[in-house]
């Protein structure tokens, strides 16, 4: 009976675990977290689930792990990988031995130099952090948040939803910096400030001091911010300590081919702390920090540990929810050539971006609640296609994307 151990209790290694069962594997599946808790959602923690204080959202009980023979060790350590006894050794000095290993590992909050979260100062990445967080998100509190990203601006509306006041620092001089168009960040950066919040772009921290009741952020520019907590949101580093321990290829992440599969082909790498060629964009290696990713790779990789031979070909995409508003993008905007705007009413809009050649590469847009979701799900078809569609026709709100999918 073959043996698979998963590393990384999350999203990711939670569905592969589920796939594995479902695609028939009747071996033993060893599911290895360091967290207490049981593989939970993540995007809620900067969103609903703040605000509700909630628990985990888990991605499923124990007993439907119970019922799948899955063998879930929370709060467990991996130590190292054994390559050459196809072991994975744990903290408390047991031994998972392993036909097929699935890396998982996910990445965590990057560090701001200098600094460590504690006492005032935090990272928001599990539900532990986000329940720290949230006692602090009271009426008449004031927190400050740098970084302008997703996470710092959907922690930003859940903060004033709670009745927080807020001051968010960006270093860069606008919000939304990376793979977000100006004029959809802009529309962001806007919002929040009708909402109240003080959005400091282009402000360059000097200094953080932390003293009594408080934490204060001296910026070059001479500016004092103080805040009862800092929540630093400045991007993600992918876990990669383990794979690189043991040997495996690193390339701003675990470097897997098409099929998720590492340097060694037993072992298989997939979400948050991979990084894989994408087709579609001439092979060209990315990495992506997503929750439809985490669940497709998860999947994909239960197939290939399987013996299958599937290719990850699907089209980047991602979302976010703030205030009433959803932001969408599908692909990747980053060398486009031309971008064409398509107005839905209401201020809801979607940008197409198209190469060189006329080629649709990717779809921004922004509306309130669902106003853009159905045509950015078709662009996302039309990118997977391939297709090199008429702009005047993108541009006309009146003509159905799905008539442009069909020609």
């Amino acid at each position: 009976m073959a043996d698979f151990v998963i590393v990384g209790a999350g999203e990711c290694g939670a569905r592969a675990a589920f796939a594995l069962r479902e695609k028939g594997f009747d071996g033993t599946i060893t599911l290895v977290g360091s967290e207490t808790h049981l593989p939970y959602e993540r995007p809620p923690l900067s969103k609903e689930a703040l605000v509700a204080g909630a628990g985990p959202k888990l991605v499923a009980d124990a007993g439907r792990y119970a019922a799948a023979g899955i063998a879930v060790l929370p709060g467990r350590t991996v130590l190292a990988i054994d390559r050459a006894g196809r072991r994975v050794l744990l903290g408390d000095g047991a031994a998972l031995p392993y036909d097929k290993l699935l890396l998982a590992t996910g990445a965590r909050p990057r560090a701001l130099p200098g600094t460590a979260c504690g006492g005032r100062i935090a990272a928001l990445r599990s539900h532990d952090d986000a329940q720290r967080i949230r006692a602090h998100l009271v009426e008449g509190s004031h927190i400050a948040i740098l970084g302008g990203g997703f996470i710092g601006l959907e922690l930003a509306a859940s903060a004033r939803k709670l009745g927080a006041s807020v001051t968010l620092v960006e270093g860069l001089q606008r919000v939304l910096s990376r793979g977000v168009p100006a004029e959809i960040a802009a529309i962001v950066a806007g919002r929040h400030a009708e909402e109240g919040v003080e959005v400091l772009c282009g402000a360059k921290v000097a200094n953080i001091e932390e003293r009594p009741g408080e934490v204060r952020l001296m910026l070059e520019d001479g500016r004092v911010v103080a805040a009862s907590l800092l929540v630093v949101g400045i991007g993600a580093v992918p876990n990669t300590e383990l794979a690189e321990a043991a040997g495996l290829a690193v390339d701003n992440g675990i470097a897997v081919d098409g099929l998720l599969r590492t340097s060694d082909p037993d072992i298989l790498a997939a979400g948050d702390c991979a990084s894989y060629p994408l087709p579609l964009y001439g092979d060209r290696r990315v990495r992506l920090e997503s929750w439809r990713n985490a669940q497709e790779q998860g999947q994909l990789a239960a197939a290939n540990m399987l013996g299958g031979d599937e290719a990850h070909c699907a089209v980047p995409w991602f979302w976010s929810d703030q205030y009433d508003m959803t932001l969408q993008i599908a692909g990747l905007a980053d060398g486009a050539a031309a971008t064409v705007r398509r107005d839905l009413g209401e201020g809801a809009f979607i940008l197409f971006h198209l190469d060189a050649v006329g080629r649709l590469i990717a779809v921004s847009g922004i509306g309130r609640g669902n106003a853009v979701a159905r045509d950015i799900r078709l662009a996302e078809m039309l990118i997977a296609a391939r297709r090199h569609p008429d702009p005047a026709a993108l541009a006309a709100p009146e003509t159905k994307l799905k008539t442009l999918l069909a020609a």
